[in-house]
């Protein structure tokens, strides 16, 4: 009887102590994964690179349809190489704010129109065409820019 319990106890012990601890358990993760600083500080450094890269677009931006404080996007159409308007840059908050301030300086129509930018933020990324549901507001938006920048020259 003393043979089997002893027995039994040693096998459970040496199953005890096959198994991993939480520590290498996490350890384990961070290397099969990579250490989740790492991949959070590359995610942020190809941000800064996306909204750089977008700053850089607003110049060549048509219009900028605002919500008053905390939605900007930026529009580009050009007739003759896209089918539709393209939304080149967007942002809220702090980057909208940017937004505008890089429009003001190159003279870019701002027009507040708070439902169609928001709309525009929530169903357009950067560099696509917008949706076909939007094309007459958008359509409106740009209409009256071209024609306000006509009676100025």
């Amino acid at each position: 009887m003393l043979a089997l319990a002893d027995l039994l106890f040693v096998r459970y012990n040496y199953f005890k102590e096959l198994r991993m601890s939480k520590q290498e358990i996490k350890d384990e993760y961070k290397q099969m994964e990579g250490d989740p600083k790492i991949k959070a500080k590359i995610r942020q450094i190809q941000m800064q690179m996306t909204r750089k890269r977008m700053m850089q677009e607003i110049p060549q931006a048509d219009v900028v349809i605002t919500n008053p404080t905390h939605y900007a996007v930026a529009i580009r159409y050009n007739q003759e190489k896209e089918a539709a308007p393209k939304v080149i840059a967007k942002g809220t908050d702090l980057v909208a704010l940017r937004i505008k301030e890089i429009a003001m300086n190159y003279n870019i129509q701002i027009v507040e129109n708070p439902p169609l930018a928001r709309e525009l933020y929530k169903k357009c990324n950067m560099g696509e065409m917008i949706p076909e549901n939007l094309y007459k507001a958008v359509a409106e938006v740009l209409a009256f820019v071209y024609k306000s920048s006509n009676k100025a020259r």
